[in-house]
């Protein structure tokens, strides 16, 4: 496993972070993993070098950050071996102060996901989304108490436009205030669009990317086909997905099919390897639920494609609507 510095910060993470959001409550998702299924895909991460895991609160509604806090407290002896990350915004509750960037749900929300990871800290604080309901110089302010109050080591964002991303990290310059210093944006072969304005903006202030569904919600395994076909229980039952994708990206699944089939590899593994190398990336955050899933991303690590291969992979990429949303 190889290691990076996240940014332009001193944070160090694996170049794979394990995103956590597969493991909860099928109650929320019908394709989650409980407790028992999730642990041998953790081991496997951790015994291949993964430090760096992710997860959210309203991930199965809190069950994803507590089954994160036990397994990485079984897995780890001390807690400075990992790097934590998990995000706050979404709705936690019926109450009209239940969600949001307010300076009271941000610092109720830190509160809660700590005592569900069993931690007192976390290294890395994400707000979920933008929230236009409230004044950036809030948010900015309680996320900065947040860090002054040891509550987290570093901060990030995920799912902003490049203008909104600016006016914060203005925001908190101005006034002294903690800066993000990653990025979460969706990003894969099948949509590009962060290339525009995002990807320059992280790279001029030093900020690491993170990108989230690194094989388009398993398009790019295979798990569904152009005629239609779907091969896993997500890809059945993810009704986010249809959202995203158009039937003209079958034309990049097809360009994968064939530089991964002429190099021997899974199209999952070249996908995965063909980001990695994407500037401003520094650890996709992938979901496995199979042991072999967590394989496939670590062997990209080690993966270099050809000029050509990179190429073939890239030219029948189609533009898509920008979008700022997120599972």
């Amino acid at each position: 496993m190889d290691y990076l510095r996240l940014g332009s910060s001193g944070l160090k993470v694996s170049r794979i972070c394990l995103g956590m959001m597969s493991y909860g409550d099928r109650q929320w998702r019908d394709w989650m993993l409980d407790e028992t299924a999730a642990e041998p895909i953790v081991r496997r991460a951790v015994e291949a070098g993964v430090i760096y895991f992710d997860t959210a609160d309203v991930y199965s509604a809190g069950v994803s950050e507590q089954i994160t806090g036990r397994l990485l407290r079984m897995f780890f002896a001390h807690r400075d071996d990992y790097v934590l990350a998990t995000k706050g915004q979404s709705a936690m509750g019926p109450g009209p102060n239940d969600r949001g960037l307010s300076r009271k749900h941000i610092l109720s929300a830190i509160d809660t996901s700590l005592q569900r990871l069993g931690t007192d800290h976390v290294d890395l604080y994400q707000i979920h989304r933008w929230d236009p309901q409230v004044p950036i110089e809030e948010t900015m302010e309680a996320l900065h108490d947040v860090v002054r109050a040891g509550k987290a080591r570093y901060l990030g964002a995920c799912n902003l436009l490049a203008w909104q991303f600016a006016k914060a990290q203005y925001t908190a310059e101005r006034h002294g205030w903690t800066r993000f210093v990653s990025m979460q944006s969706h990003y894969n072969l099948l949509y590009r669009e962060v290339e525009r304005e995002m990807i320059p903006l992280c790279l001029d202030m030093g900020v690491g990317l993170i990108p989230w569904s690194p094989l388009a919600r398993g398009l790019l395994a295979g798990t569904r086909t152009r005629n239609g076909q779907r091969r896993t229980i997500r890809a059945r039952s993810d009704a986010f997905a249809d959202q995203l994708y158009e039937a003209s990206d079958f034309d990049v699944v097809d360009a994968l099919a064939e530089v991964a089939g002429e190099r021997g590899l899974p199209a999952a593994q070249v996908a995965l390897a063909w980001l990695l190398r994407r500037p401003g990336v520094v650890a996709p955050a992938i979901g496995a639920t199979k042991v072999e899933h967590l394989d496939h991303a670590v062997a990209a690590v080690d993966v270099a494609l050809t000029t050509a291969e990179v190429t073939r992979l890239e030219k029948r990429y189609q533009p898509h609507a920008i979008r700022s949303d997120a599972p």
